[in-house]
């Protein structure tokens, strides 16, 4: 039998991005007395043998964990998660130029094909890693709340994508870092300093420099697609989604690697999914592309938008949050590159100041955190 003890303080440390070092003793027939490293095993019958289950490595048998005693743990290659996030950003970028070309597609339905893309390419790597549908009873909760709010993250993005500006809803929801920290210091109990709230008003300012509101700016507002209503109803959109996204940051973080990259996009696709379908025959806005150029840029976007939730779910996993949060700046770099070559927008220069505001807040949050969690790795090796 493997005695192996699971508390928050494992938890924690996963989310810190480390891994809990719990060594206790192995009770079994022979009485070795070998230690056990891993921090959720268990043991199950079956048969006249016992199975031993390493709940660290979704579910594999615990001969294969990657704790167990003997075992070589592969080497991180340096720069992986960067890389990672890079690709991340580039595959959303192109996913979100295929959409401001789609016409006559609700934003909701070209989520819905998007989950549906997910579903079907995620499916075989859960029979393959054996991780089941459901994941571990104990991180459930967090996995569905990740599903809601990230589907509805991306929804929302999607809507703003479609009535504004691509470089504007990039550089509004790219405020994401200042969101999470935020919610870090709610939800984790980390610290919320004063240079916490200064990147904060900063990335507001960057937001009211893009949404330009007339009490402000006057009522000509130039540099903006379609009417002022739906610049405004976009910008509430990607700001909401901007909240929603930083929520999944915390809850991945929260998680760590107790939990399959694999099972946490097929939540995010079900959920998706199902929230979906629900408002398509609310609004009775479903319908088939009428043209076929129209049908490939979905299937484009489905497997785009996969792609890139893969990459920066591995880079969440194996990179800190900060290095990660800075590398993200990439997404902002690519759209305004995509609406200048391929949309013949030219970004005002009220966007650019929005966005070197937006820029500026989100990096200097990350390289904070980031300071500080190697400050704080110091301290424990001491």
């Amino acid at each position: 039998m493997v005695l192996c003890q699971e508390g928050e303080a494992a938890a924690a440390a996963a989310a810190g991005g480390k891994e809990p070092e719990v060594q206790l003793s192995r009770e079994d027939g022979a009485g070795t007395g070998q230690p056990c490293l891993c921090p959720a095993a268990g043991v199950e019958a079956a048969g006249a043998e016992e199975r031993r289950v390493c709940g660290c490595c979704s579910g594999l048998s615990w001969p294969r964990c990657c704790k167990a005693p003997g075992t070589k743990k592969k080497a991180t290659c340096p720069g992986l998660g960067l890389f990672y996030t890079v690709l991340s950003a580039f595959l959303f970028s192109v996913a979100s130029l295929f959409l401001k070309k789609i016409e006559d597609v609700h934003s909701v339905e070209v989520s819905a094909f998007r989950c549906v893309f997910q579903m079907a390419f995620v499916l075989p790597g859960l029979i393959y890693y054996k991780t089941g549908f459901l994941g571990p009873k104990g991180k459930r909760i967090f996995l569905f709340f990740r599903g809601f709010l990230g589907s509805s993250a991306m929804i929302l993005l999607y809507y703003a994508f479609q009535v504004m500006p691509l470089a504007d809803a990039t550089v509004i929801t790219f405020s994401s870092p200042v969101f999470t920290s935020l919610l870090a210091w709610i939800f984790l109990k980390e610290k919320y300093s004063i240079w916490d709230l200064l990147f904060t008003l900063f990335a507001i300012t960057g937001v009211i420099l893009i949404a330009r509101p007339p009490f402000l700016f006057g009522s000509n507002v130039t540099g903006i697609e379609g009417s002022y209503t739906d610049h405004l109803k976009g910008t509430i959109a990607a700001i909401t989604s901007t909240v929603s996204g930083a929520s999944t940051f915390v809850i991945i973080r929260k998680v760590g690697k107790s939990v399959h990259y694999f099972l946490s996009i097929w939540y995010y696709a079900v959920i998706g999914l199902i929230g979906c379908v629900i408002a398509l025959f609310v609004m009775n806005e479903w319908r088939l592309p009428y043209c076929g150029k129209d049908r490939v840029l979905l299937i484009l976007i489905g497997l785009l938008g996969l792609g890139g939730q893969i990459f920066l779910t591995k880079a969440l996993q194996i990179e800190k949050a900060g290095p990660v949060a800075i590398m993200k700046t990439m997404d902002v770099v690519f759209a305004f590159i995509l609406q200048i070559l391929f949309l013949n927008h030219l970004p005002t220069w009220w966007t650019v100041g929005g966005a070197l505001c937006v820029v500026a807040s989100s990096s200097g949050t990350a390289i904070r955190k980031w300071r500080q969690s190697l400050k704080k790795a110091k301290q424990n090796e001491i």
